[in-house]
């Protein structure tokens, strides 16, 4: 199955410079098999168990949100990100358009993809969740919902239906993750993947691979983690699918004869992400730097090695990682 046409090459910049934003996923919900890969009403009560950490899924009226309803979060995520490298304040409210999500996300803009985005909305809000899972250094047993609120939608009087923006108020869970910097950049290309399991397994893929060499798991272990209800052996029929179509963005999958997956990343890409070693003299001027701006030195350099490797990526690789990063940090918005 084919990718889905970049949808749009020329975006709209008059609102949002939603070309400035990267897209980023917070590290939780990848590890864990949170969301739907069901395509219909998925009314499921779902259990998972990974060593201590238990999550209890109870759907809403329209059943389990999906991965593709996880586009909402991974669009506030990224706004919320792009905001706290500059050094603005941020907060669990965030308002956008709906047209920049659309675009954003890689979806049409016309037909029923508002009221595709309402019935998001109301899975993102509606389901309700029980879990321990740790995020910005706490753990705690808590009942929340992905989103606390969404709103901005907007009825005409002839009963058209147009939505004319977003207001979302993000759960304290997130918004934890958000501010201890437990996100990942993932790839454009994800918005393009149309399979479900196809954007679970880079989900994964980027999470536990990353950027080594190979990563490994048992079938069964790699099924329980996308959360697929399929059979071991649907499973293996759709992973093989997914592995001859070989459209994950980065990473490709190799299923060896007893059932252990691996997954590396491709050679091409792996040539774009070098090393990026700084001296002693200069952590010690970038944390006096940080100090004075106000700002947490382990979460400013991990933005920048997030930044040097996307232009590395776009083959504009910093000429001294050590200028680089001094440059990058005095250019910082101070807090103080």
């Amino acid at each position: 199955m084919a990718l889905f046409p970049v949808r749009h090459p020329q975006r709209d910049f008059f609102v949002l410079d939603i070309s400035d934003v990267v897209p980023k996923d917070d590290t939780a919900s990848m590890e864990h098999p949170i969301f739907s890969l069901a395509t219909k009403p998925d009314m499921r009560h779902l259990e998972y168990r990974s060593g201590n950490s238990v999550l209890k899924i109870r759907p809403s009226a329209k059943g389990l949100p999906t991965i593709f309803d996880k586009d909402i979060l991974i669009f506030c995520i990224s706004q919320l990100m792009h905001l706290k490298n500059q050094g603005k304040p941020i907060g669990k409210k965030v308002r956008f358009s709906a047209r920049e999500l659309l675009m954003a996300t890689n979806r049409k803009t016309g037909g029923n993809s508002y009221q595709r985005l309402e019935d998001a909305f109301s899975r993102l809000q509606g389901a309700q969740f029980v879990t321990n899972i740790r995020a910005g250094g706490r753990g705690e047993t808590r009942f929340f919902s992905l989103i606390e609120s969404g709103s901005g939608f907007v009825y005409h009087d002839d009963d058209r239906f147009r939505l004319d923006y977003c207001e979302v108020i993000l759960s304290d869970w997130l918004l934890r993750a958000i501010e201890s910097t437990e996100v990942v950049t993932i790839s454009n290309d994800y918005f393009r993947l149309r399979r479900p399991l196809e954007r679970r397994l880079y989900e994964i893929a980027r999470k536990h691979c990353g950027n080594q060499k190979r990563w490994q798991i048992n079938l069964d272990k790699l099924q329980a983690k996308t959360g697929s209800n399929a059979p071991l052996k649907r499973f293996r029929l759709n992973l093989r699918q997914v592995i001859e179509e070989d459209n994950t963005p980065f990473y490709q999958f190799h299923l060896g004869d007893n059932d252990m997956v691996t997954v590396r990343p491709r050679k091409e890409d792996r040539l774009s992400f070098v090393p990026l070693s700084l001296k002693a003299e200069t952590e010690d001027q970038a944390r006096a730097i940080a100090h004075e701006k106000g700002l947490d030195y382990y979460a400013a350099e991990q933005d920048w090695r997030e930044f040097a490797q996307e232009q590395t990526a776009k083959g504009n690789p910093p000429k001294s990682p050590d200028g680089s990063f001094i440059g990058w940090l005095k250019k910082r918005p101070s807090t103080r």
